[in-house]
C-alpha cells in the first residue's frame, strides 16, 4: 500500500514538473518571439519617426549633429506652409477620386468574376481562370507602350480615365484572392437560396458579399494603397498640374523646393496618414482576409 502511494506521488510530481517545464518553455518562446517582433517593428518604424520628427523641426535642427530626434521647439508652421508652396488640397482631391473609383470598381467587378469562377459550373471555366492568372506573370512595363497608344487613340490622355477604367475592369490578383475565399463558404446557403428562386446576382449580393467582409476589406486596402501610392500611371498619363496626384505633386515639390526639408517632410506625413488610418481601421478584417484567402484550392 505504501509502495503504491509512493509511486502515485512520484508520478504526480513527474507530471507536474513536465507541465511546469512546458509552461516555462511556452512563456520563454512567446517572450522571445515578442522581443524579435518588437525589434523588427522598431527598425521599420525608424524612417517614419524620423520623417514626423523632421516635419516639426527648424532647418538648424534638421542638419544638427548628433541628430535631434525630439524637436525643440516644435515648429507646427511647416504643415500650413505646405499649402502655400503647393496646391496640396487639389492633389489630395485628385488622388481621392482615382482611389475611390479603383476601390469600388475592383470590389464589384472582381467579386463578380471570383463568384463565377468559384460557384458557376461552365465548360472551360478552369481554362479561362488559368489564362487569367497567367496575366500576373506579365510585367506592367511590357504593356505600358501599347496602353499609351490605345488611350491616345481614345483621347484619354491627361484625364483620369486611364487610371480608373482599367482598374474597374478587374485585377487577376484580386479575383484570385476572392475566389479562394469564396471556395471556403458553404454551398448549402447558396443552394437553399437558389431553390427558393433567388437569382445568381441576388445570391452574390445578399449571401456571398456579406459573408466575405474580410476578403473584401483586404481587396479594398490593397486597391486603395496601390492607387494612393501609384506614381508611374499618373506620370505617364497626366500632363496638367491641376490634375496631379499626391505622388506627382510631392515629386514636383521636391524638385522645386528641395531646400525646404521641413515642409517637404510635412507633406510626406500628410500623404502617408490616410493609408495608416485606413489600415488601422480595417486591420482586423485585413489580417483575417489574408489568413483565409488560401485555405482551399
Amino acid at each position: 500500500m505504501i509502495q503504491e502511494t509512493t509511486m502515485r506521488v512520484g508520478g504526480a510530481r513527474r507530471v507536474y514538473r513536465s507541465s511546469l517545464r512546458t509552461r516555462v518553455s511556452r512563456i520563454f518562446g512567446r517572450a522571445a518571439s515578442h522581443i524579435v517582433l518588437l525589434a523588427g517593428a522598431a527598425v521599420f518604424a525608424i524612417p517614419f519617426v524620423w520623417m514626423v520628427s523632421t516635419s516639426l523641426k527648424t532647418d538648424r535642427q534638421i542638419f544638427a549633429w548628433p541628430p535631434v530626434w525630439v524637436p525643440n521647439p516644435i515648429v507646427w508652421g511647416n504643415y500650413p506652409a505646405v499649402f502655400d508652396y503647393a496646391p496640396l488640397h487639389r492633389y489630395f482631391l485628385n488622388t481621392m477620386v482615382i482611389a475611390t473609383a479603383q476601390v469600388f470598381g475592383a470590389i464589384i467587378t472582381c467579386s463578380l468574376a471570383a463568384y463565377a469562377f468559384s460557384r458557376v459550373r461552365a465548360p472551360g471555366r478552369d481554362v479561362i481562370f488559368t489564362i487569367m492568372i497567367s496575366q500576373m506573370m506579365i510585367p506592367g512595363v511590357v504593356t505600358l507602350v501599347p496602353l499609351y497608344i490605345l488611350f491616345a487613340k481614345l483621347d484619354w490622355i491627361n484625364t483620369f480615365l486611364p487610371l480608373t477604367i482599367p482598374a474597374m475592369l478587374g485585377s487577376p490578383f484580386y479575383i484570385f484572392m476572392l475566389r479562394q475565399f469564396f471556395l471556403t463558404l458553404p454551398m448549402e446557403l447558396e443552394e437553399a437560396a437558389l431553390i427558393d428562386g433567388a437569382s445568381r446576382l441576388r445570391v452574390w449580393w445578399t449571401i456571398i458579399m456579406p459573408l466575405s467582409k474580410p476578403a473584401i476589406a483586404t481587396v479594398a486596402i490593397f486597391s486603395f494603397m496601390f492607387a494612393w501610392n501609384d506614381f508611374t500611371g499618373p506620370l505617364i498619363f497626366l500632363n496638367s498640374r491641376t490634375k496631379f496626384t499626391l505622388s506627382l505633386g510631392l515629386q514636383a515639390f521636391m524638385f522645386e523646393r528641395r531646400t525646404l526639408w521641413g515642409p517637404l517632410m510635412a507633406a510626406s506625413t500628410l500623404m502617408i496618414t490616410p493609408i495608416m488610418v485606413v489600415f488601422f481601421l480595417a486591420q482586423k478584417h485585413f489580417i483575417q482576409g489574408i489568413a483565409l484567402t488560401g485555405m482551399k484550392a
